[in-house]
């Protein structure tokens, strides 16, 4: 991957725009209703790619929590959402502890905080949320930090949006002899343990995440949020394919030259234009039955 993960999730935040579920956020922003005051815990915010992506789509008064364990990418919230948010016509303003958005029918205190998650029922952070929200996170946690969680949703009633969690899945065009192998050494890698509570469950978080709201009383919707990169996309996919190869290679050192032979073609065929990738995610959305 690009040395700076700033760098990385400025990269993907519109692949990930374009492939999140309409229908699934539509199943949370319906529940909380047009015009109603809403508080949102975002985990893992990184930048704000999740932040800005949902704030037009609740509207009305909002309160949010963001919090990251990484400060220098956290420090870029409040930068990247006011350009955002300037062709939109939404103001960002400073704010003691975070900054606020003001636009039309919309004003959006949002408060940034560091906060390491890896021991997740430490944190005091769920009290009085109306949405727990992450994008690209539940396929980095154990099943542990997912069960504690869903605890933390229930505890307070709050609905779950949990966008692009990596399924297992990718294709890639034109096809290569070793794209299978590595596509199973990345899978076996994204099970190693994050710092999220231990070993994490890669490619069946959202599974998971799905049976333990399930269990806890919640009704769940899922649907396919897949991200088809083709030429428009070429800094991305050759990120993508730097990553895949460092991770096949971790996971199978004895098979560095084979790894990177296919790192090469792949690379190739991103240059030449002809490349298309397929990566596979999932959307959750979690809410508990209205009485």
């Amino acid at each position: 991957m690009d040395n700076s993960l700033a760098s990385w999730l400025r990269l993907r935040e519109c692949a990930d725009t374009a492939a999140r579920s309409a229908s699934v956020t539509r199943a949370i922003t319906s529940v909380i209703g047009a015009g109603k005051s809403v508080k949102v815990l975002d985990l893992a915010t990184g930048t704000g790619s999740n932040l800005r992506f949902l704030v037009p789509r609740l509207s009305g008064r909002q309160s949010w929590l963001v919090v990251d364990r990484d400060p220098t990418v956290l420090a870029e919230v409040q930068a990247r959402t006011s350009a955002w948010g300037a062709p939109r016509r939404y103001e960002v303003r400073a704010d003691a502890g975070g900054f606020i958005i003001y636009g039309d029918r919309l004003e959006c205190k949002v408060e940034t905080r560091q906060l390491d998650l890896g021991n997740l029922d430490e944190l005091n952070m769920f009290a009085g949320r109306d949405i727990v929200t992450a994008s690209a996170l539940l396929d980095l946690v154990s099943e542990t930090w997912l069960a504690t969680l869903v605890a933390g949703c229930k505890a307070v009633g709050a609905a779950g949006l949990f966008a692009m969690t990596y399924n297992g899945y990718s294709c890639c065009s034109p096809l290569e002899p070793e794209d299978d192998m590595v596509r199973n050494l990345l899978n076996r890698h994204q099970k190693t343990d994050k710092g999220l509570g231990g070993q994490a469950a890669g490619p069946a978080a959202a599974e998971c995440a799905v049976r333990a709201f399930a269990e806890a009383g919640y009704r769940v919707r899922t649907a396919p949020s897949d991200w088809t990169l083709g030429s428009g996309e070429r800094e991305l996919q050759h990120q993508l394919i730097e990553g895949w190869a460092e991770a096949a290679t971790a996971m199978a050192p004895g098979d560095a030259e084979q790894v990177k032979r296919w790192r090469g073609r792949r690379l190739a065929h991103v240059e030449a234009d002809r490349s298309r990738l397929v990566v596979g995610h999932l959307d959750v959305a979690a809410w508990l039955p209205r009485d």
